[in-house]
């Protein structure tokens, strides 16, 4: 245990990716942190990235020497990992390693799960069926008891701004039939409970973010906020929710502006990740909402391209893990 909390556990990733080595650099630059981790993961590989290893069973083992050397819970890969090219045959060893982690999690042998980056390409080719990291997490915990509104539910955050999403990866032009009451209302209830029990904020305040430009402009420029927005920020307000009416979103993340609200919830991909990612290109995360257990990530992908390089920066590995074991914290004292 560290501290209140068991150590999280984390996932390599695609082993020919950045995963390897910011795993090992994030570490480095937390070792002497009050929190610990495991990584499930190939121990040859992480010993290759000049760090001390130890091989450890579970993540609670982690806890009193992650001082000294990065926790490994060893599962060899089935290839050889040549930097920079993904290998579809390493892949289900990939899925395995999210599935164990999952599993640690909602036994409370972890206290939440850090994923590393994943290529799509090589575990579709292996037959992964799922679009990516969180709808599988959404699948193996469908399960598990959950005291609250299901999600998943994206959210991303840099700096002081928490943006959470209705929709994520659709075509631009499938947005307006997506944003639905339904969905808008679903994705409110997770946020604000989320914040509330994951974050310890007693008294969420959200602010809406408008679909069309100026909020549509009274039905001019779109009927989306005055058909389906305003009502349900009505509705969720009525159920104790504190959420703004939909603000246009050119004037809702500005310094100023976001002082005014905890978490913006937003309608479409860019319209979240712009703001996040011009606040903080490089230290973002991505939090999956909505869950039994506490899953973050890096705000980045798998970069082939500089991978093995001494290129990769870690510092969005090292804000998942830290926010990860804040959350876990908060949960563990509701």
């Amino acid at each position: 245990m560290t501290g209140s909390v068991a150590p999280l556990v984390l996932t390599l990733g695609e082993p020919a990716g950045v995963g390897p080595e910011i795993v090992a650099a994030a570490w480095t630059a937390l070792r002497h942190e009050p929190l610990a981790f495991a990584v499930i993961g190939d121990a040859d590989l992480m010993r290759a990235q000049n760090v001390p290893v130890v091989e450890v069973g579970a993540p609670g083992d982690a806890a009193d020497r992650f001082a000294r050397a990065l926790p490994v819970i060893h599962r060899p890969l089935p290839t050889p990992v040549e930097v920079g090219r993904p290998d579809p045959a390493n892949a289900l060893a990939v899925a395995d390693g999210i599935e164990e982690a999952v599993g640690f999690a909602l036994s409370g042998e972890a206290s939440g799960v850090v994923t590393a980056p994943i290529a799509k390409a090589p575990m579709y080719a292996a037959g992964f069926r799922f679009p990516g990291h969180t709808e599988f997490i959404a699948e193996l915990t469908a399960d598990a008891p959950y005291p609250g509104t299901r999600g998943p539910v994206m959210m991303l955050t840099a700096r002081d701004l928490r943006a959470c999403l209705v929709t994520i990866h659709v075509a631009l032009d499938q947005v307006p039939e997506l944003v639905t009451a339904e969905r808008v209302a679903r994705t409110a209830r997770v946020v604000h409970e989320s914040l509330k029990r994951d974050f310890a904020i007693a008294r969420p305040q959200l602010a809406m973010a408008a679909l069309n430009p100026h909020a549509g402009e009274g039905g001019a420029l779109g009927l989306q906020e005055m058909d389906i927005l305003i009502p349900v920020a009505r509705q969720l307000r009525a159920e104790g929710i504190d959420i703004t009416d939909p603000k246009s979103a050119d004037t809702l993340f500005h310094d100023a502006a976001r002082a005014t609200y905890d978490a913006a919830i937003c309608m479409y991909h860019d319209q979240a990740l712009i703001p996040v990612k011009t606040l903080d290109f490089w230290g973002g995360v991505n939090v999956s909402l909505g869950l039994p257990i506490i899953r973050t990530s890096p705000d980045h992908g798998t970069g082939f391209d500089i991978a093995g390089k001494g290129l990769a920066r870690p510092d969005s590995l090292i804000a998942a893990i830290r926010l990860a074991s804040e959350m876990a914290v908060a949960r563990a004292a509701r």
